[in-house]
C-alpha cells in the first residue's frame, strides 16, 4: 500500500460500458470484510443519485464505493464535480449507447475519459488491459499512479489459468510474488475483468488475499444475471434478462459454449440505442452465435430479426433458427417447450424491458 495513501479516506468511482455494478460490488463486498463502507445500490449510477449520496455519506464512512453510469457527454463531469474520487476504475469501452455519440467509438472514450480527468490528478486509476478500445482512452495528462488488470496479455494483475465449473470461475493471480486462487461465483470470463480490478484496489489499500477471498465468496450476486440454473432431465439454465448490449451478448454466449451441455441453445432480445446501427449490430451478433456453434436460435422482438439474418449470413441452418415479435412471448415459450430435450442447455438473454424473465419463468415451471 503506498504510505501516503492510506491516510485518505478512498473515495472510489467505477465506471464503464458493462460490469459497474459487478465490480463495484466486488470492491464494496471486499472492503466491507474490515471497514464500515458507503455503497451506492446497484444501477444507483445518474447524477441525481450522486447528489443523493452526497447528503448520506457521513464520518462513519472509512471508504466510499460508487458507480457512475454515463449515457451523454459530460455526464460522469458532473459525477466528478459532486463527489470527487481519489481511486477510478473504468472496466471498459463497449458500444452501450453509441447511437448517442453518431456511431464514434472515440466519443464513448471521451466521455468515460471524464472520469479520468475529474478525478484526484495525483489518485490511482485501474484499467483493463486486454480491452483495446479503452486504449483510445485519455490517460496522457494523467499525473496519478496508473495500473491494469488483464487475462490474455501481461498487466500489473493478471490472471491465469481459469477454471470453469456450475458454481463459477476459479483463477490464479500472484500477489506480492506469491501465488494465490480466486473463485467468484459467477459466469463468463468478462467477470474476472471485475474481480480483478476489485482485487488491485483491495491490494493498494492493503487488504489480504484471505480478505480479498471472503469478500469474494460474501459478494451480494445482483439477481438475473447470468444466474445458472440446474433444472430437471440434467438441463441447465441460463437467466441473464436485466442487460443487453452487444459485449454482454457474445459474453453471455461464450458462457453458454463453455457450459457442458449436448446441444446448446440461444434465445436472445432485441438491443435498443444503436439509431441507425441497429441492423448490423445485431448481424454481428448472429454471426458470433454462428460462429460458437449454438445449436438452436431463438430471437424475441422485432430489431432481433437481424440476429437470425446474419447467423443464417454466416451459414447456421436456417431450420434452427426461430423469429418472435414482442407481442409473441406465448408463442415463444411453446416453441421452447417443444424443442427443448434433456441434457440440454439454454441461455435467455435480453433487456429488462422485454420482460424475457417470464421466459425464464415459463421454462422452469414446464422443465424445472
Amino acid at each position: 500500500m503506498d504510505k501516503d495513501f492510506s491516510v485518505e479516506r478512498p473515495i472510489i468511482a467505477v465506471t464503464g460500458s458493462s460490469g459497474k455494478t459487478t465490480t463495484k460490488s466486488f470492491i464494496a463486498s471486499i472492503l466491507r470484510t474490515r471497514w464500515i463502507i458507503f455503497e451506492s445500490s446497484d444501477y444507483w449510477n445518474r447524477t441525481d443519485h450522486t447528489e443523493k449520496h452526497q447528503d448520506e455519506i457521513n464520518f462513519i464512512h472509512r471508504a466510499i464505493v460508487l458507480e457512475y453510469g454515463m449515457a451523454f457527454p459530460g455526464v460522469i463531469e458532473k459525477h466528478c464535480k459532486l463527489i470527487q474520487p481519489n481511486i477510478g476504475a473504468i472496466t471498459n469501452i463497449g458500444t452501450a449507447h453509441i447511437g448517442n455519440f453518431n456511431g464514434d467509438i472515440r466519443g464513448i472514450a471521451a466521455a468515460k475519459s471524464e472520469l479520468i480527468k475529474g478525478m484526484d490528478r495525483d489518485g490511482h486509476l485501474f484499467l483493463n488491459g486486454d480491452d483495446k478500445n479503452s486504449k483510445l482512452l485519455h490517460t496522457k495528462n494523467f499525473t496519478g499512479v496508473l495500473k491494469k488488470v488483464s487475462i490474455h496479455s501481461h498487466s500489473d494483475y493478471q490472471a491465469k489459468n481459469l477454471r470453469y465449473s456450475v458454481e463459477g470461475i476459479s483463477f490464479d493471480l500472484k500477489l506480492s510474488g506469491k501465488s494465490h486462487t480466486f473463485s467468484i461465483p459467477y459466469h463468463g470470463e468478462f467477470y474476472v475483468y471485475n474481480a480483478l480490478l476489485a482485487i488491485a484496489i483491495a491490494d493498494l489499500l492493503g487488504f489480504k488475499p484471505e480478505e480479498m477471498k471472503q469478500g469474494m465468496n460474501e459478494v451480494r450476486k445482483p439477481k438475473h444475471r447470468l444466474d445458472v440454473m440446474q433444472l430437471n432431465n440434467n438441463i441447465t439454465l441460463i437467466d441473464d434478462t436485466v442487460h443487453a448490449f452487444p459485449d454482454a451478448m457474445k459474453g453471455a454466449l461464450d458462457v453458454l459454449t463453455q457450459l457442458e451441455g449436448e446441444k446448446k441453445v440461444a434465445v436472445l432480445g432485441s438491443m435498443a440505442g444503436f439509431g441507425k446501427e441497429h441492423e448490423e449490430v445485431h448481424k454481428e451478433i448472429g454471426r458470433y452465435v454462428a460462429e460458437k456453434k449454438i445449436d438452436y436460435l431463438f430471437t424475441y422482438g422485432n430489431l432481433s430479426r437481424n440476429i437470425g439474418v446474419g447467423a443464417r449470413e454466416a451459414g447456421m441452418n436456417s431450420q434452427r433458427i426461430f423469429h418472435f415479435n414482442r407481442p409473441s412471448m406465448n408463442a415463444l415459450n411453446a416453441k421452447l417447450e417443444k424443442i427443448i430435450q434433456p441434457n440440454w442447455t439454454i441461455l435467455i438473454k435480453g433487456a429488462s424491458g422485454l420482460e424475457m424473465v417470464d421466459t425464464v419463468e415459463h421454462c422452469k415451471k414446464i422443465f424445472g
